[in-house]
Order: structure tokens, then C-alpha cells, then sequence
């Protein structure tokens, strides 16, 4: 089990789909283990293995109560419900914006030895599951904000102190970072 450096917003695996788990194995847990310790030492709510440098389909999360992982999930939206509210990302430092998502979901996938797994979420945990596997898909918060805040937030990014080789440092977040 080790802390692994979060990559931050202009590292290319960021922007690349993640790669469906196949084996669930030894290295499978070790990476699921990585996943959370590093999830808990930057005390955010999500993270996903291409935040980490891993090309697989396997995030952590830690919600409230809520604390697990899934390994290749698939979303399910039971209804149209939409919420508005904050939104951060460990890979991106201190940047935060208000993004719609769905209120209610349903996640579907495996644990780290292959066995099937239901995540109902509704509000923040619905929240970072979409962020999280948007992470998997290669999308990141930003691209769901609208073209005019997008343009602020990307002025804001190349603003700040921090670029693709910086490890990301803990006192900078809060508990509302996907």
C-alpha cells in the first residue's frame, strides 16, 4: 500500500478513457488499496485510477459513511432529477464550480475480487459517482461546465501555482473534492 502523486489537469491520461479490468488479481487489490490510502490522505471524496496514473476502470470513494470502491461500474439514472452544487477535483487544486448532475444514481460493477456490487446514491454520492467515472471515460468537471464559466475556469487554472508535475498537497482541499 503506498500514498501515489495525484496527476493534476494537463496530464494526458487525464483526457484518456480507461481501460476495462480483466483480471482480478493480486495487483488489482494492491491498486484498489493505493486508490484509498491516497483518497484519504488527500481527503477528498473520489478518486479514480487515471488520477493516479493507471489506465483501468477502478475508483475509491469516501461520502460520508459511504466508503468503497467499484471496479468497472456502469451508471443508471433511475429518473430525471437534476442538482446543481460545488464541484472540485483532486486534480485540479483549489478550483471549484457549480455543475448539474443527476440526483439519483445507480452504480453498477464489481469489487476488487469480481464480485458484483449495486451502489444507490442520491445527492453528493450520486455527485462523485458520475465525477468519478466521468474520470474513466476521460472527462473531466470542467467539460460539463457551460462554454462562459468554462472560459473563467480555465483562466483560473493557468493562473494558479500548480501544473502536471506538482504533487498535490492535502491543506489545499476540502471534503467536496471528487
Amino acid at each position: 500500500m503506498a500514498i501515489r502523486d495525484i496527476r493534476l489537469f494537463g496530464d494526458p491520461i487525464l483526457r484518456t478513457a480507461a481501460d476495462p479490468v480483466t483480471d482480478f488479481d493480486k495487483q488489482l487489490r494492491s491498486l484498489v488499496k493505493d486508490l484509498t490510502q491516497t483518497l484519504d490522505d488527500a481527503q477528498g471524496a473520489g478518486l479514480a485510477a487515471p488520477q493516479i496514473g493507471v489506465g483501468l476502470r477502478v475508483f475509491a470513494y469516501a461520502v460520508g459513511a459511504e466508503r468503497g470502491h467499484l471496479v468497472n461500474p456502469v451508471l443508471d439514472f433511475p429518473d430525471e432529477q437534476e442538482q446543481d452544487g460545488e464541484e472540485g477535483c483532486l486534480s485540479f487544486p483549489g478550483v471549484y464550480y457549480d455543475v448539474k448532475r443527476r440526483l439519483n444514481t445507480v452504480a453498477r460493477g464489481f469489487t476488487d475480487r469480481g464480485d458484483p456490487v449495486q451502489i444507490v446514491g442520491t445527492e453528493v454520492l450520486a455527485r462523485c459517482m458520475q465525477h468519478e467515472t466521468d474520470h474513466l471515460d476521460g472527462v473531466l468537471f470542467i467539460d460539463r461546465l457551460d462554454v462562459a464559466t468554462r472560459k473563467l475556469a480555465m483562466r483560473e487554472i493557468r493562473e494558479a501555482n500548480w501544473d502536471a508535475t506538482v504533487k498535490f498537497s492535502p491543506h489545499q482541499m476540502t471534503d467536496r473534492i471528487f
